[in-house]
């Protein structure tokens, strides 16, 4: 337990940190690589790029100091980011190297404007951190380890199937190449895969949900390919996957991991609102649904660009005929003339809960969001305009940082 002392010196950081967070976060991730070159292969340098890792440390550690006293309010965001730790392999001495740089980084940015008992403050208050988080993930460690199929580590899954779902989106069937059993996994988890990558010279990461339901034989994994733009390069591993990897093929998985899942009993109302690749945590978690004897009421809305982009089409339209056409709703925000609605698409332009209110709006129903960080907002207001309490609403964010802000 920290001392009230050390709280305050830590708390009185955080006008510093909100005004140079990110300077210090820059130049932490500048020390990081340089003195510990291998762990570049933990890190999107996709997002080290484009600055989104360093956003989103700056928020992180900003947060902290305002909340030493009582991380309580920053529980789910630390859950999340433990899941994440786990899917990398991320172990007691990389907190160590971790603080260690972060420290440094503190004395070179803000040097001549942090006291040595502010430091030395910081070192506890870290410490206590990373002392909790290293415990919790050993024990998630374990879990991973004795589960159904379980493993801690890399393992490597043979491809056995590629199915292209759209001009964007690639499904990977993956068994364990080891002849073992897949791991039981909740639908809406994801797993790290890790690839060497030709253009870095040395491997990276990536976690993709899983989008089927679970299967004692195989894993499914489905890929969009990121095309980057002026502001961030092409994806690394995601076009390696498209572009290298076929069936035969072996890649390293890491076991599932991830707290977007399930909530209530299996009779609670379930609302699922996507968008692109943001459907494939859905439809595991819809299969696991339907699976049962007596599903619960199920609503399924998801929007995409146009029908060249719309993954899944076949089996959206499936689900119409055993769900019924108002709990599943396709909306098309540009549809091309051979869009044909009602055909391949509900709704053509963007998502608009408002107008479908009657069908979204169940009485304490969950509803679980995916897609980009500003469709998840833009629906998340929605639903808090219609009513939904805010405890309700669930969301899945790809990448780094946190999808309401």
């Amino acid at each position: 337990m920290l001392s009230p002392s050390i709280c305050d010196q830590v708390r009185r950081t955080a006008p510093l940190l909100q005004a140079e967070g990110q300077a210090l976060t820059r130049a932490f991730y500048a020390r990081l690589f340089r003195f510990h070159p291998a762990l570049r292969e933990m890190f999107n340098q996709g997002h080290q790029h484009d600055g989104e890792q360093s956003r989103a440390l700056a928020g992180a550690v900003t947060a902290y100091a305002l909340h030493v006293d009582d991380p309580t309010p920053l529980r789910p965001y630390l859950a999340r980011i433990m899941h994440k730790h786990v899917s990398l392999g991320v172990r007691a001495e990389h907190y160590d190297l971790v603080g260690q740089e972060l420290l440094a980084a503190m004395d070179e940015v803000f040097a001549g404007r942090l006291d040595a008992a502010t430091r030395d403050a910081w070192a506890a208050a870290y410490g206590q951190l990373a002392t909790l988080m290293i415990e919790e993930e050993a024990a998630m460690y374990r879990a991973s380890a004795v589960g159904e199929g379980g493993w801690t580590g890399w393992r490597s899954f043979r491809v056995t199937g590629r199915h292209c779902e759209s001009e964007q989106i690639v499904s990977f069937e993956l068994a364990p190449a080891d002849g073992g059993r897949a791991p039981d996994f909740l639908p809406g988890q994801y797993v790290s895969v890790r690839v060497q990558v030709p253009a870095l010279g040395f491997s990276q990461v990536r976690q993709y949900s899983l989008s089927a339901a679970p299967d004692p034989r195989t894993l499914r994994i489905s890929v969009k390919r990121e095309i980057g733009g002026e502001a961030a390069p092409d994806g690394h591993v995601s076009n390696v996957l498209h572009d290298s990897v076929f069936p035969g093929d072996l890649l390293e998985l890491s076991p599932p991991a991830g707290e977007f899942v399930l909530r209530g009993t299996g009779h609670t109302p379930v609302v699922l609102i996507s968008a692109g690749v943001g459907a494939t945590p859905l439809l595991s978690m819809l299969a696991r649904l339907l699976e049962q004897p007596s599903p619960p009421p199920i609503r399924f809305l998801h929007a995409c660009r146009n029908g060249t982009l719309h993954a899944w089409k076949q089996p959206m339209r499936d689900l119409v005929q055993r769900m019924g056409p108002s709990s599943v709703r396709v909306y098309y925000e540009r549809p091309e003339p051979g869009d044909v609605i009602g055909r391949d698409h509900d709704h053509a332009g963007r998502m608009d809960l408002a107008a479908v209110r009657e069908d979204v709006v169940l009485p304490d129903a969950d509803y679980y969001l995916c897609g980009p960080k500003g469709f998840m907002r833009e629906q998340a207001g929605a639903l808090r305009a219609l009513g939904v309490s805010a405890d309700r609403i669930h969301a899945e964010v790809f990448g780094s940082g946190d999808w309401q802000t």
